[in-house]
């Protein structure tokens, strides 16, 4: 999984550099009135470069690691190796853009991290693999319950807005990777109703 590794690589390079240069984190992360006024909306795709510190960046990429090989030669296998870079790419932009739209005049929001991306790389494994069994916590849960209640509760979370998590970013990431997926290869409709029907665990 040469590109799972690759984004991996570049998101801890330019996180680690960020950790250390204020300035170099103000530039990149989404900051919508810098968007809104100053067109740069590069920052829509830069803030899933930079983390808030180890154990958020730590949290992504253990993630992305676990679920993008699976992903990455789907992906590959259709539309080739750059069609799995756009399709990330494409999902920290998607991801975000509810965000930015909510808070353009917002001078004191900000948001990093590549979780929106990271969402929709576990989500389109779900729907290929919904009866593998994923760990939370270090607890073994099945794929697709643990969809089910991950969406419950990051609805419930944006609506309330309690903390600082852009669980936005959380919901539209997911609904990308289902919703991509499906048109880079509907037949996978079918696929999911069917195992859907036949519970089983393991990867």
């Amino acid at each position: 999984m040469p590109v799972t590794l690759l984004l991996i690589a570049v998101t801890c390079v330019v996180s680690f550099l960020a950790f250390s240069n204020p300035r170099l984190l103000e530039r990149l992360i989404l900051w919508p009135p810098a968007i809104s006024r100053g067109h740069e909306y590069w920052r829509l795709a830069t803030c899933g470069l930079i983390h808030a510190d180890v154990a958020h960046l730590a949290f992504n990429m253990i993630t992305l690691y676990f679920f993008g090989a699976l992903m990455e030669r789907f992906y590959t296998s259709f539309v080739g190796a750059g069609g799995y870079v756009l399709f990330y790419a494409g999902a920290l932009v998607v991801s975000c853009l509810p965000s930015y739209l909510r808070h353009r005049e917002d001078r004191n929001y900000r948001s990093l991290g590549a979780s929106g991306a990271v969402s929709a790389v576990l989500f389109a494994f779900i729907l290929l693999r919904p009866w593998a069994i994923i760990y939370v916590y270090f607890l073994p849960v099945p794929a697709i319950l643990y969809a089910v209640a991950y969406l419950g509760y990051t609805i419930y979370m944006d609506r309330r807005r309690i903390d600082h998590v852009n669980h936005s970013a959380h919901l539209w990431g997911a609904l990308y990777g289902v919703v991509v997926t499906l048109l880079v290869q509907p037949g996978v409709a079918g696929v999911f109703l069917s195992q859907l029907m036949q519970p089983r665990g393991g990867l």
